[in-house]
């Protein structure tokens, strides 16, 4: 089975941990520690959430300000509109910023968000039987 790891740096862990906790995700206890959180995206699914001196560790050069640019834009699949509603609510009311303007394209709906270190996220719901 193969498990995917999107690390991304952060300035304060237990901001960090509040902030998505707050959009519904758990964390897993055995891959965090008092400068890392696993954060559990889904069954094989993760996002390694590392403050940037740990972070460092794992690089050999700078770390991106995604305050500033963008290093990567991370899209999660929602069940339907209202989870990708209830997704951008929750990010907004946590402290997140909006990114871009929802989208409705028929087919697909989707928002997206800046997390509290400056990191984009995409949720969109893609309903197939609408094309």
């Amino acid at each position: 089975m193969r498990m995917i790891f999107v690390n991304l740096p952060v300035k304060k862990i237990e901001a960090t941990r509040a902030f998505f906790a707050a959009l519904g995700f758990s964390f897993n206890p055995d891959f965090s520690d008092d400068k890392t959180a696993c954060m559990v995206i889904e069954e094989n699914i993760f996002a390694m959430l590392m403050e940037e001196d740990r972070f460092r560790d794992f690089i050999n050069n700078d770390i991106s300000d995604a305050t500033k640019a963008q290093e990567v834009l991370i899209a999660l699949s929602a069940g339907s509109r209202a989870e990708v509603d209830d997704m951008l609510a929750k990010a907004l009311g946590a402290g997140g910023k909006p990114w871009k303007p929802v989208q409705d394209l028929g087919f697909m709906y989707g928002c997206s968000f800046q997390d509290i270190d400056g990191h984009v996220w995409e949720v969109a719901y893609m309903d197939m039987s609408a094309q």
